[in-house]
């Protein structure tokens, strides 16, 4: 947290290092540095962040060759290459990759210190189990044994779906790809990742605006932007490496930047214009803006007419947000969102760029598909320095949600339809009627008292875990609760209502955490037995691919060899599946090197069967070429200039149309109508139909260069080439494979030879169609965005005018909306809570808290509080208050006294763990592996609240109380 200083003196009393806290003497900070590898100096003082700086002599060199490796760090998405020093197998030092056109030689603290991730010795070192109260060490062929005993167990008794298997955005592409055929060979739905509770709203949203839910341009295509529009987020924190690129933009084109923030970031300082906002009012700010927008014609009318479908219908909504009800609702002067509006219309293109403070919303399907909308009006999309970048957190969030670690989908987001399972049957070589048995049947429980195939169902999202165990057996659509947790590479601090997690984790039969650090569910619950915490080694110490925020794949080669007792999770994946009886099956196609599946064979797998998106094109082969030659692409195009990639854009963000064979060379801009689809041109997916209400809902009269279709098409099947006359241009073996799947009928997602999407590019062509995005969702609760107040809202005014939905029943559980927002928590509960990132941890902070180099930068658990509010409750800065929410969960932090909140607001950042309501975990921790910083989860006082599509949970909207400790 920023200290005020005057005369260069803290206000606060000062604090002695971290690590005298947990040590078992006291180290001061020279003693810090030099027990740590960094040399006293000059130097010491840029390396304080992890960076070893060691002393040179020739007698040292001479000793042994140091060995340079590429990585990826693995705390956010820029996706940042990491060169690692190794000597005699040990990781000795690192450097940023200079020649990365990611980050070009830059690193945030996260990423300066992920040697000592690997490195950290408060890991876990083996596997343990908690027998009598106490943790005991055991060997991995007894975990391995009992675990599984104890799966087949409550498979029995109470179907696969007991039994959830939670996975990870820290598995690469290929460890997330092999859990979720793991899950599918199981046989259950249950499984999911922290997408659902970060971007599965984003996914959810632009998917069904434009066709892909993914981020459509990059951080370096924000080199073009003439504006940037920033709404919930604060890069200059979540992805430092990515405000660089945004201050390239300000720098070269003069761009203005714009953000909108109910807090003061320290992104916000960077603005040209700064919004402030009340917290879950972005659908009513976008409208507000639009408003000025259309009262102005100011539209880019051309862009609508042919590329954009419903915008009549958003104008009619947008009309109603006049500049007064605007800041009614908002607290945003209509003024200043006026010259907003015409500082976005003079300045094009532009981008709009959005993190979790826009999804993490009960309404968080409304505000991204609102942002959308913003951009579809001023024709912004398919455009260099236009788009949509979406920020993800996670390393690999962008690959594990695109490898299908979801509980509505198989890879590739084929969805849980019964071709879906068709098709990845094929892929795996798989019998389909073996795999249907591994699932329950519900008998008699579907619609019309038809059977229920669980199979086809989707199962239950991470954010609502908890009720899994917790509900009614009745009330729950599977066939009974969920009693056994597998938490694989997940933080439960990152998930609200901690107080019932607590409850729901001593109701399960077993729970077995898989991580490096033993997070924080090792302590948070107190249970005497059943849980099991196994070592899985970092990213640092494997190989494979990760896929960034702006879709490029890049190729992790192994730093060094996994340290202690941890293993892959490839291959822990592996000794599960020769324990429960389906290895053979599961690996195959997939080679085993010893006890570890080949890498290489699992990207060989997933290029086989990802047809939807583009994740074909990119074999091990090709990745590996483009990390060995980073340096010869270009840093805002992203596309190499001469080299062994000539054409190709780094990484091949997908998607890469067709076999590798092919050589397409990525898309680095999403609906980019200016190049050849064949050089990564794209219209707009047609994935909507070719009508509606009796409009065209295909593309009018444009196309991408070269296209012998010169107007909007439907996606590609067999009998659309046969229509054509080009289903002349298929080789006999593409014909066959084709044949094989479903003939005339086959679709350019299901056909694994890849013919259908060659010859449709061959013709100049988008395999998915050429279609309008539709600003309108008829298949949402809320087919036009619209705002509804926070389940949890003091603004009690305003219920009335913008409710929320009643109460429902989707993926699978009870949902509650009206029943909460009808009761009135306000009087005893008057602030408004948020929470959000530091740039010294990430995620669940376990990893983050566990380094002495960032645990030594942010050492205290905080909120947040307005002056105005700290006076009249009584509170001064750096004491401890109490901060309580309407459902009874309290924490207990230091109080920051800061005008970065408006009166009215607190925040608390979600990275901290190990406190619970005021008493301190530690002596919960294994030995040797608790972190160095513990703190109180603000996730314990955070409240009820789910998206009316995905069940994203509310973090960033609901109420709380604040008191003096």
């Amino acid at each position: 947290m920023l200290r005020k200083k005057t005369n260069s003196v803290t206000q606060r009393a000062g604090r002695s290092s971290i690590l005298s806290d947990v040590a078992t003497k006291s180290v001061d900070r020279r003693a810090f540095l030099r027990g740590s590898g960094l040399a006293i100096g000059g130097l010491a003082a840029i390396s304080a962040t992890g960076g070893t700086v060691t002393q040179a002599s020739a007698q040292t060199a001479a000793a042994g060759a140091v060995e340079t490796i590429k990585s990826v760090c693995t705390h956010c998405s820029v996706g940042c290459t990491v060169v690692a020093e190794v000597s005699n197998g040990v990781w000795t030092g690192q450097e940023p990759g200079w020649d990365s056109p990611f980050n070009l030689g830059a690193h945030c603290a996260k990423g300066a210190a992920v040697r000592e991730h690997a490195h950290g010795e408060r890991r876990l070192k083996y596997p343990m189990k908690k027998e009598g109260g106490e943790w005991k060490r055991i060997s991995w062929e007894q975990a391995i044994e009992e675990i599984g005993d104890g799966m087949m167990k409550v498979r029995e008794e109470s179907g696969p779906d007991s039994i959830y298997l939670l996975g990870s955005a820290k598995h690469n592409n290929e460890q997330a790809y092999l859990f979720r055929k793991f899950a599918a060979y199981w046989g259950t739905n249950n499984v999911d990742h922290q997408a659902r509770i970060c971007h599965s709203t984003t996914v959810a949203g632009v998917a069904n605006t434009w066709g892909y839910g993914a981020m459509t341009n990059s951080y370096n295509d924000m080199h073009n932007s003439k504006a940037m529009f920033l709404i919930g987020g604060n890069p200059a924190e979540a992805h430092p490496v990515s405000l660089l690129h945004m201050l390239k933009a300000k720098e070269q084109n003069n761009a203005p930047l714009i953000v909108c923030d109910p807090r003061f970031t320290r992104t916000a300082a960077h603005a040209d214009e700064y919004v402030r906002f009340r917290p879950g009012t972005d659908v009513a700010l976008v409208w507000g803006i639009l408003y000025h927008i259309f009262e102005n014609g100011w539209e880019d009318k051309e862009f609508i007419r042919t590329r954009v479908w419903g915008m009549d219908q958003i104008k009619e909504e947008v009309a109603k947000w006049t500049p007064e009800e605007v800041e009614r609702v908002t607290g945003a002067p209509g003024s200043q969102l006026r010259r907003v509006a015409r500082t976005l219309v003079n300045n094009r293109p532009g981008t709009v760029i959005w993190c979790m403070g826009g999804t993490q919303h009960t309404n968080g399907n409304n505000n991204t598909r609102a942002y959308c909308v913003l951009q579809l009006a001023l024709g912004n999309m398919g455009t260099a320095g236009g788009g949509t970048n979406i920020f993800r957190g996670h390393d690999n969030v962008q690959g594990a949600t695109d490898l299908g670690v979801l509980a509505n989908t198989l890879p590739g987001y084929y969805g849980l339809a019964p071709g879906s399972w068709a098709h990845w049957a094929r892929v795996w070589e798989e019998d389909l009627d073996w795999l249907k048995s591994r699932f329950s049947v519900m008998e008699g429980a579907g619609k019309d008292g038809a059977d229920r195939l669980m199979m086809n169902e989707t199962g239950i999202p991470v954010s609502r875990w908890i009720d899994g165990v917790l509900e009614e057996k009745d009330n729950i659509d599977q066939p009974d609760n969920t009693r056994i947790m597998m938490l694989w590479g997940h933080a439960p601090n990152s998930q609200t209502r901690q107080k019932e997690m607590k409850t729901a984790m001593e109701k399960l039969d077993m729970m077995v955490v898989v991580d490096p650090y033993p997070t924080v569910s090792a302590v948070m619950q107190d249970r005497t037995d059943g849980v099991y915490l196994l070592p899985a080694c970092t990213q640092f110490e494997t190989r494979g691919s990760c896929t960034a925020s702006n879709r490029s794949l890049q190729w992790r080669d192994k730093v060094v060899d996994p340290l202690f007792e941890s293993l892959p999770d490839h291959t822990i994946i592996s000794m599960f599946a020769k324990k429960l009886g389906f290895h053979d099956k599961l690996f195959r196609n997939i080679e085993m090197d010893g006890e570890e599946p080949v890498v290489e064979d699992i990207t060989r797998e997933f290029n086989k069967g990802m047809w939807t998106i583009g994740y074909t094109g990119q074999s091990p082969e090709r990745l590996k070429m483009h990390m060995a030659n980073q340096h010869t692409f270009d840093r805002t195009t992203l596309r190499a200039v001469g080299g062994p990639a000539d054409g190709d854009f780094y990484g091949l963000p997908w998607p890469s149309w067709g076999t590798a064979e092919m050589n397409h060379p990525g898309t680095a801009n999403l609906y980019d109508m200016s190049l050849p689809v064949a050089e990564g041109g794209l219209a707009f997916r047609a994935r909507f139909g070719v009508e509606r209400d009796g409009d065209n809902l295909l593309a009018e009269g444009v196309s991408n260069p070269g296209a012998e279709i010169q107007d909007g098409y439907p996606e590609f099947t067999m009998q659309m080439l046969m229509d054509l006359g080009w289903d002349g241009d298929l080789t006999a073996e593409e014909r066959a494979s084709i044949d094989a799947v479903a003939g005339p009928k086959t679709n350019w997602k299901t056909d694994l030879s890849g013919g259908i999407q060659r010859v449709a590019i061959k013709h100049g062509c988008a395999p998915f169609g050429n279609a309008k995005a539709r600003a309108v969702v008829w298949t949402f609760p809320d087919p036009v965005p619209v705002h509804r107040e926070p389940l949890y809202t003091n603004r009690r005014d305003l219920v009335a005018d913008y409710p929320t939905y009643e109460d429902k029943k989707f993926w699978r559980l009870p949902t509650m909306y009206k029943s909460i927002q009808d009761k009135d928590f306000s009087a005893e509960y008057p602030i408004i809570l948020t929470s959000g990132r530091l740039v010294e941890y990430e995620g669940g902070g376990d990893e983050s808290r566990s380094n002495p180099w960032l645990a030594e930068l942010q050492q205290d658990m905080f909120v947040e509080v307005n002056p105005r509010d700290a006076n009249n409750l009584g509170l001064r800065d750096g004491e401890q208050v109490w901060v309580e929410g309407p459902e009874g969960g309290k924490v207990k932090v230091m109080a920051m006294v800061t005008e970065r909140v408006e009166a009215g607001v607190a925040f608390m950042p979600f990275h901290f763990g190990g406190h619970m309501e005021g008493r301190d975990l530690r002596d919960k921790y294994p030995e040797g592996a608790d972190p160095y910083v513990l703190g109180e989860a603000t996730n314990t006082a955070q409240t009820y609240g789910y998206d009316s599509v995905t069940q994203m949970q509310e973090t960033k909207s609901t109420l709380c109380k604040i008191w003096a400790a």
